[in-house]
């Protein structure tokens, strides 16, 4: 797997925003704030554009993602947010000059659809806090930004967390790919579908109904993709909806259901997604994954 050059004074970013509309104010003040840190910032030419609920019709979006992907200048593209349409012009995405010049992509969510499909490609990625997310209300970076900006500049990355109940025990190292669940579900079949087959998955969402969520790991486990895990990671499933007439378990009940037939490393509740913590990770990397009766440990190797 290829790992991009990392961070250093004077790298330049690119803002680009392929999927959801953004407002500058969520935005700009990230900006200054890595213009202070010592890197060129550049904001693609329709980051703030308006189509409805996209940032600008396809073909806005799809020429910003473009030139990012193309400028052998550039070190990371940033996504603004996620929020939906970056299925709308993958089709057209020429990844010829990316492979030429690799480089970090940084986000989650929508953005999953372009991790899976640079990491089959052979290149790292980064799943990570966008801009909205980046400083708290004084203006200082948090520990999300700060997770991130350690794993761009290659530094020495590790997580701990208390264990959970829906655990299970065990000590892995592998390549960790994944994102969110309703776009990998969306990708199964597709050319970008995600090879998860001796890798450590990652699972988050956001919004769902408990019936879909169930559903969806259900289509995953047809499709072969729980089989041959090395290790699962299950970050945030936030605003979890359910019908009048309830499905009857929460969200860590159907996964656990899901695997219990499976004698891999299980983790719940990793600050990952779409929760105020969500700390980078590095797809594509090779992670160990601790997991006994106390806590959690992750950790790139």
């Amino acid at each position: 797997m290829i790992s991009p050059p990392f961070l250093k004074s004077g790298s330049k970013i690119r803002i680009v925003s392929p999927a959801g509309k953004v407002e500058e104010r969520y935005v700009l003040p990230a900006v200054d704030w890595l213009k202070k840190q010592g890197y060129k910032v550049e904001l693609g030419k329709h980051v703030f554009a308006q189509h409805f609920q996209f940032a600008g019709t396809d073909a806005q979006r799809l020429e910003d993602l473009q030139i990012a992907f193309d400028d052998s200048e550039t070190d990371v593209i940033l996504c603004s947010r996620g929020g939906y349409g970056t299925v709308r012009i993958i089709n057209q995405l020429d990844f010829t000059d990316f492979k030429k010049y690799p480089k970090w992509l940084v986000g989650f969510s929508d953005v999953t659809i372009l991790h899976s499909c640079l990491n089959n490609l052979g290149i790292a990625t980064i799943h990570g806090v966008m801009p909205k997310h980046f400083l708290d209300k004084k203006g200082n970076s948090n520990e999300n930004l700060n997770s991130l900006i350690n794993l761009l500049k290659g530094e020495k990355t590790e997580y701990s967390i208390l264990s959970n109940e829906f655990n299970r025990n065990g000590n892995v190292s592998a390549e960790l790919v994944g994102g969110n669940l309703s776009i990998i579900s969306s990708m199964t079949g597709t050319k970008c579908d995600l090879d998860t087959t001796g890798k450590i998955l990652f699972l988050e969402d956001i919004d769902e109904f408990l019936y879909h969520s169930d559903r969806m790991i259900h289509q995953l486990k047809l499709a072969g993709k729980l089989d041959n895990l090395t290790g699962l990671v299950l970050g945030d499933f936030s605003e979890m909806k359910d019908n009048k007439s309830p499905f009857g378990k929460t969200i860590q009940e159907i996964i656990f259901d899901a695997v219990k037939d499976f004698d891999y490393p299980v983790c719940f509740g990793f600050p990952a997604g779409h929760n105020k913590k969500n700390l980078a990770l590095a797809f594509g990397k090779i992670w160990e994954l601790n997991v006994d009766e106390k806590e959690v440990n992750l950790k790139i190797v």
